[in-house]
C-alpha cells in the first residue's frame, strides 16, 4: 500500500523537484497536534492518488533548512510542486476535500 515518502535535504531535489509527477509535501512536527490530526488523510491521499501524485512528508524539526527555504512559518502546511510550476501551499488541517480542491487534484483522479 503507498504510503508517504520521508523526505530530507539529500533526497528533496530527488524525490519532489525531479519527480516526474506533481508531488503534494507535508510539512509536520511529530509535537504538532493539527499535524497528527492531519496524518491519517495525507495517508488516505497518498494511497487514492498513487502513480498520478506522489505524497511526501518533511519533518520540519529534522529538516529546519527546507522548512526555511520554502518559507514555512507554520504547521502544518501543505504545498503542492507540480513539474515546472511554482509551489503552492495551504496552512492548516483541513479535510481532504479542502486540499484536493485547494490544489485541483481531480485532475489526477484514476
Amino acid at each position: 500500500m503507498p504510503e508517504p515518502v520521508a523526505v530530507t535535504v539529500d533526497s528533496f531535489e530527488r524525490e519532489v523537484l525531479e519527480s516526474e509527477v506533481p508531488v503534494l509535501v507535508d510539512f509536520w512536527a511529530e509535537w504538532c497536534p493539527p499535524c497528527r490530526q492531519l496524518e491519517p488523510v495525507i495517508e488516505e491521499l497518498a494511497r487514492e492518488y498513487a502513480g498520478r501524485v506522489k505524497v511526501a512528508k518533511v519533518d520540519v524539526d529534522a529538516e529546519s533548512s527546507l522548512a526555511g527555504r520554502f518559507g514555512i512559518s507554520s504547521i502544518p502546511t501543505i504545498a503542492f510542486f507540480e513539474p515546472g510550476e511554482r509551489p503552492k501551499a495551504v496552512m492548516g488541517a483541513m479535510p481532504k476535500e479542502m486540499i484536493e480542491s485547494a490544489f485541483g487534484l481531480e485532475r489526477f483522479s484514476g
